[in-house]
């Protein structure tokens, strides 16, 4: 199909594909940890960072979980109430607090990643592991370069 202004139609834009598979695979996953999980994307986003990377901040949480830090804060609070995240005073910042999982925390967090790890390889299955890598590898030159 060409596009109205003889340019390059919108649908083969490389941004417009991949926000594409953005929404289609965030919409799967939010209902996958909603109906599998009883979780939010937003806790599960932030168990998962906490589980991978704790302890952190907030801001880091914010940053890992790739979520606005009121959105990450709300997440963190949600997870300090169901008893699965510790929050204790930051040694760094008399003013911060530092986040890691409680041992009910990582069995949550251990369902958490399975759960990802079946959203990627359905996502992901349609291709085969040297495809796979060679993906991730760009994907993360991309990244990369978009940081600066």
């Amino acid at each position: 199909m060409a596009a109205r202004s003889g340019g390059v139609p919108l649908d083969e834009f490389l941004t417009y594909r991949l926000h594409q598979v953005n929404k289609i695979t965030d919409k799967a996953s939010t209902d996958a940890y909603a109906g599998e999980l009883g979780l939010g994307v937003g806790e599960a986003r932030c168990l998962a960072a906490i589980g991978n990377f704790a302890p952190l901040s907030v801001n880091q949480l914010a940053a890992r979980a790739n979520l606005d830090k009121a959105h990450a804060s709300r997440a963190a609070q949600s997870l300090v109430e169901r008893g699965w995240v510790r929050k204790e005073a930051s040694d760094a910042d008399a003013r911060g607090v530092v986040l890691s999982l409680t041992p009910e925390g990582r069995r949550w967090w251990q369902k958490v990643m399975r759960l990802i790890a079946r959203r990627n390889e359905e996502i992901f299955g349609c291709l085969d592991r040297s495809e796979q890598e060679a993906l991730a590898a760009l994907l993360d030159r991309v990244v990369q370069h978009a940081r600066g």
